[in-house]
Formats: structure tokens, sequence, C-alpha cells
């Protein structure tokens, strides 16, 4: 019997720690760290930075030579004719050949192996500056990836929060409920004692079903917030234990002050104006010559002899011996390449840059002010906060100690219905703004810590 007893116990306490490990509290770190893991706009923007920064190294690399190597070997004639000719987009063959008074048709196979070296040295900062814009272009990504992961711990947290409160309320309703459903046994019992009349029955039942849509409601609202709480991180929508010390204890309030020049979100603007300014620095560097390096070695075979010009029957049919190289020629050298009317264009470009320049600017400085005005606003929110975080208690005792006065006063007799269906409206009213004015306080640092660009405030 004993050895039983002994056995349900243990059995019942393996289950209980397993359902609390089954149950284990999902923390608002957790979630910020899955999100910010999962989410897809966040993964995009950090592929984008990536991409930027090999930019920067293919930015470097356009400083080098260009380095060709070519190989052909063809079969065709080399009739050849006195007279002018440019081949407009390359469309013209360049068969070289003596000039006949007739036409032939003698063929043979030639060659052609080519090296070519052409490096644009100089060309006033041309080549810097392209890698300058780059850079600037890559901190401009790292900029906007960096604001968008802030903003999303703004937006899980405050979700996290709102499911937290979402939570309370529903257990607030839960136990209205159960007052409800009290209160409507009593006077079951009363009305079928014949003590009182019927219809503080059916407005028992009635009370009974309004706090069950009440609950229904407060069940809606939490689910609302537990699916966003699963998008936001990038999950499959399931419910979630959260931590319910935030509705248990206010936060640590900052006293310093914050310089919103370090707000990842103006950041992001300072990153698009630095990008603009060297966009039209570096259209700027095309006003200038560019000096350049060339090199060229050259080496030609042929199926036609030397002595071709004097007889026509000089040539042979074999692969080989018009493949084979047999004439190598080299080059070096140095010029300067100008267009002078490309300064009347660029400038047009460099204005229009400038001016989208002056653009984010105003831009930057609008945001400036949106963000000063939040950081004023999170203060007064948060003194609000704290004012209603105090009077709370006040009112949910006075609130219960009135419920249970009029249900006691009820069960002797002494007063109506009405009187305790009203202190419990007062009672479930106060549980609600304390569930609120618990939420309320942090959801008001987490503005601040949004407005001051700083989630440390909220997260420490």
């Amino acid at each position: 019997m004993w050895s039983k007893q002994y056995f349900l116990l243990a059995l019942a306490a393996v289950l209980s720690d397993f359902s609390a490990k089954a149950q284990q509290v999902f923390t608002l770190k957790q979630a910020i760290d899955t999100a910010i893991a999962n989410y897809g706009t966040i993964k995009a923007k950090a592929s984008y930075t990536a991409a930027s920064r090999e930019q920067v190294s293919q930015a470097r690399r356009d400083y080098l030579p260009n380095f060709n190597v070519a190989v052909q070997q063809d079969y065709g004639t080399v009739n050849g004719q006195n007279g002018p000719l440019y081949g407009f987009g390359g469309l013209s063959v360049a068969s070289s050949g003596l000039p006949l008074d007739h036409q032939n048709w003698n063929a043979s196979f030639g060659a052609l192996y080519l090296t070519n070296i052409n490096w644009d040295f100089f060309a006033f900062g041309r080549a810097k500056e392209k890698v300058k814009t780059a850079l600037a272009a890559a901190a401009q990504n790292d900029k906007d990836w960096q604001q968008e992961i802030f903003k999303h711990k703004i937006k899980v947290a405050a979700t996290y929060l709102n499911l937290v409160a979402a939570q309370q309320l529903t257990r607030s309703y839960r136990e209205n409920l159960d007052r409800a459903d009290t209160i409507r046994r009593v006077v079951a019992t009363r009305v079928k004692n014949g003590l009182i009349a019927g219809v503080d029955s059916s407005q028992a039942n009635a009370e009974y079903s309004s706090a069950k849509i009440a609950l229904t409601k407060a069940m809606d609202f939490e689910a609302e917030q537990s699916n966003q709480l699963a998008q936001l991180m990038g999950i499959t929508p399931q419910s979630f234990v959260v931590d319910t010390s935030y509705m248990a204890r206010i936060p640590a309030l900052p006293s310093s002050t914050f310089n919103p020049e370090n707000h990842p979100l103006l950041q992001w603007y300072k990153s698009r104006i630095a990008l603009s300014d060297e966009q039209a620095k570096y259209a700027k560097t095309f006003y200038y010559p560019a000096f350049t390096l060339v090199g060229v070695l050259q080496t030609r075979g042929s199926g036609f002899g030397y002595g071709y010009a004097s007889d026509q029957t000089d040539f042979t049919h074999n692969y080989w011996d018009g493949v084979k190289p047999t004439r190598t020629n080299y080059l070096f050298g140095i010029g300067v390449t100008w267009n002078i009317t490309q300064p009347f264009r660029i400038s047009r470009q460099v204005k229009s840059q400038q001016l989208i320049s002056k653009g984010l600017q105003y831009e930057y400085d609008l945001a400036g002010q949106q963000i000063s005005a939040q950081l004023e606003l999170s203060d007064t929110k948060i003194k609000n906060a704290l004012d209603n975080y105090r009077e709370v208690p006040v009112q949910v005792k006075a609130a219960s100690d009135a419920y249970l006065q009029k249900s006691v006063l009820y069960k002797n007799g002494l007063t109506n219905l009405v009187d305790v269906t009203q202190a419990l409206y007062a009672l479930i009213r106060a549980e609600t703004d304390r569930d609120i004015a618990y939420s309320n306080v942090w959801q008001a640092l987490l503005l601040k810590a949004a407005a001051a660009g700083d989630f440390s405030i909220f997260e420490n």
C-alpha cells in the first residue's frame, strides 16, 4: 500500500518536472536574438552590406592595368586595294596584301598572337575617388543594416510587452469570470430557496455571459500579439510563456541626458549625405584628362611567302606553316586623353548631385527635430506612467474591498444584485488599469530608448 503511494508521488514529481521544463519561460532577450537571426529584412540588408564591401574591393582592383591576351587563327584570302577604309562598328576585316590588277582566290592560313597592356596610371585622383565612393556606399549600407536591427529590436520589445500585458489581462478576466460564476451560483441557490426573485438569476446569468465574452476578447488579443511576435521573429506562430516579472516591478529609469547625434537613424542619414558628397567629388574627376601607359607585343604567322608580291604562287595551304609564328613586333607608349567637352556635361551632373546632398541634409534636420521631440515626449510619458503606477494599488484595493463588502451584504440579504454588479465592474476596471499601468511604464522606457537611439537603456 505504502509502496504504491510512494510510486505515485515519485511519478507525480517526474511529471511535474517535465511539465515545468515544457513550459520554459521565453525571455525578451531570446525573442530579440531569434528575431535578429531570422527576420528576412535584416538578413537581406546584411547581404547588401556584404555586397557593398565586395564592391569596395572591386573599386580598388579597377586601378590595375588592363592585361589582354589574344590568339586567333584564320583562313582566307589577302586581296588588297588602294583606298580609304574605316571599320564602322568593327564590321570589316583587316585583310592585308598587295594590290593586284585582278581578283584571285588564293587562300592560306594565318595567325595572330597578341599581348596588350593598357593602364590609366594617372587621372587626377579618379581611381582614389572611386574607392572613396565605394567605401561611402558600403558605410551607408552598414548604417542602414544597423538602424534596421535597432528598429526591429524596438518592435520586438514592444510586441513582447504587449503580449505580457495581454496575458495578464487574460488572467484578470479569467478571475473576473470566476467571480461572476460564484455570484451566479449564489443567486441560483437563493432563488431556488425562494429567498429572492427569479429575475436576479437571469441578471446573474447575463453578467456571467458578459464576463465570458470579455475573457474571449482578451484571449483573442493575446493570440494576436503572440502571432505578431512570431512573425517578427521569423518563426512559426505558437504560444509563448513570457516573462511576467515586467508586471511586478518598475525598471531602473535613466537619469543622464542623451545626444541625438548618435541615433542609428541619424547616423544612416549622415551616411547618405556622405555618399552623395563622394559621388559629386568622383564626378568632378571626369573634368580632367587621363594619362595612359600602353604596351603591345604582337606575333604573326602567315601561309603567304615573302615573294608573293611578285609570285602569286608563293603560298601554301598547310595549316601548321600558316599558323607558325614568324614575325614579332613590340610597342611601348604613353599618351593623354581628354574629352574637352566633358566638363560641360559633367558639371550638370555634379550640380544635380550637390542638390541631392542638400535635400538629404534637409531630411537629416527633420529627423533630428522629430527625435528631439520624441525624447521630450518620452520623459512626459515616463512621468505619467509612474504616476498611474503609484495610483493603481489604491484603486485596486478600494475596488476589491468594495466588491467584498457588497458580495457579503448580498449573501446576507442586505443589498441587491445591482450593487454587487457595480462593484464587480469597478473591480475588473481597476485590475485592467493596473495591468495597463504596469505595462505602460515599460513601454514609456522603451519609447525613451527608441528616441535616444540606445537600446541598452531598456535592455539593462
